[in-house]
């Protein structure tokens, strides 16, 4: 930070920390970038870089701020055990060098080998006690970073349902659509809906709502590659991602989530009731090389519509969209 002339602002230290410990690609390539073509880190780009990279939605203030204090508090450290070390040194070698005078000022050689070993001890007990000193400052750095990945394990994460929320998924789609296209492989999406999600909600109350939300998850979550994303897209709806996943497969795989969700047996965790049945509308679609997560959820929403028309409890593709727009 202080070659690229950068402020030490919490947002600063949060961003740059990413950087250097390499646990977002992404970021390191837009920095490398920058420092490549010589850009200034000015505070349009600072703010830029927080913005794209970690976002209001990253690690929360709090975490923040305390992540800056403590990074300070380590390089402060820091420094205070490298000046105490180089000034050490220069006694150690001011030490030895009236050692070796004594040499030619006629000592006795067994005194100076005694006050060389001597110095040696003092040099290596200096030495082993930086040692430690820097020890425990790189534990204090290993705290910081799992401090910070926990901060942004939660706000990539839906707290009611566990999956990733809309940020991870964006996230997970732009990395699998850039692969997909590298690698000339299919990419697949499908969008789930809880059918009559309100009525049943009406019915028994926003508390079983979210049960019932949380087991569609775990089925869902429970059917899928762990390559796959499953994620909260809003409300009721649910979302996964596919990479290396053609339509068929796609669909194949929507088709055991609704099997599994409508035989199932729902009941009502405060009194055992068993509650109605539970079923799930998906539609699926396949990406397009060059289009956008918005184009192709658009695809997934309208054949997801279109299995609500034809009755709910069935998976559409967009492949039905197609038969239905060459008939109409």
């Amino acid at each position: 930070m202080a070659q690229q002339h950068v402020p030490p602002t919490p947002n600063n230290f949060h961003l740059w920390f990413k950087y250097v410990i390499g646990t977002a690609p992404d970021l390191k390539r837009a920095i490398d970038i920058l420092v490549s073509n010589k850009r200034k880190f000015d505070a349009t780009t600072n703010h830029a870089l927080f913005d794209t990279y970690i976002g209001s939605a990253g690690a929360d203030a709090a975490v923040v701020h305390k992540v800056s204090q403590q990074l300070h508090g380590v390089m402060d450290s820091a420094k205070q055990y490298l000046t105490a070390a180089i000034a050490d040194n220069r006694l150690q070698m001011e030490a030895i060098d009236d050692v070796a005078d004594g040499r030619y000022n006629g000592v006795d050689p067994k005194l100076l080998i005694e006050n060389l070993v001597s110095e040696l001890a003092r040099a290596t007990e200096r030495a082993a006690k930086l040692e430690t000193s820097f020890a425990e400052k790189s534990r204090e750095l290993d705290t910081i970073r799992d401090s910070l990945d926990k901060s942004e394990q939660r706000a990539r994460t839906d707290t009611l349902t566990g999956l990733p929320n809309r940020r991870a998924l964006e996230e997970f789609f732009r990395q699998a659509q850039i692969e997909a296209m590298e690698k000339d492989q299919p990419l697949s999406v499908l969008l789930i809906d809880v059918d009559h999600f309100k009525t049943f909600n009406d019915n028994f109350g926003h508390g079983v709502g979210d049960q019932v939300l949380r087991l569609v998850a775990k089925a869902v979550r429970d059917r899928l590659r762990d390559s796959d994303l499953p994620a909260r897209y809003g409300g009721e709806e649910l979302i996964a991602v596919l990479p290396c996943a053609d339509l068929e497969s796609c669909g194949n795989v929507a088709e055991a989530i609704r099997r599994a969700i409508a035989e199932c047996q729902f009941t009502r965790r405060s009194t055992g009731e068993i509650l109605p049945q539970i079923t799930v509308s998906i539609g699926v679609g396949q990406f397009q090389f060059g289009e956008s997560m918005t184009d192709l959820i658009d695809r997934c929403d309208r054949a997801l519509y279109l299995a609500k028309k034809l009755g709910r409890n069935r998976v559409i593709t967009e492949l039905e969209l197609d038969r239905k727009l060459a008939a109409g």
